[in-house]
């Protein structure tokens, strides 16, 4: 929540017109959307690996279904990591047996 000069909450496109854009300017950045960061967010997190659960807990989503539908292509380490997982459970059976 953002506060405006007497202590009410303001509107988004009053935090982005009066605070965000100017930033981004500042700082010698492109010009993106507020919403922008909500999908930069789950998309570091996702290609780092964290579990799409605790993704779909903070961006509030009904169901981990939703956050997986939105941002799965952005997990490509995924596939390796199951490959990898599969080739250590195969090996442990072997071993084993």
């Amino acid at each position: 929540m953002f506060a405006g000069d007497l202590g009410g909450p303001i509107g988004p496109e009053k935090v982005t017109q009066r605070a965000f854009k100017p930033l981004l300017k500042r700082a010698g950045l492109p010009e993106i959307r507020f919403h922008d960061l909500r999908h930069t967010f789950a998309t570091l997190l996702l290609a780092r690996s964290v579990h799409p659960t605790y993704v779909q807990r903070a961006l509030g989503h009904a169901s981990v279904k939703m956050t997986l539908d939105r941002y799965s292509h952005w997990m490509p380490s995924m596939g390796q990591a199951t490959a990898e997982a599969i080739d250590a459970a195969l090996a442990l059976h072997k071993s084993t047996a």
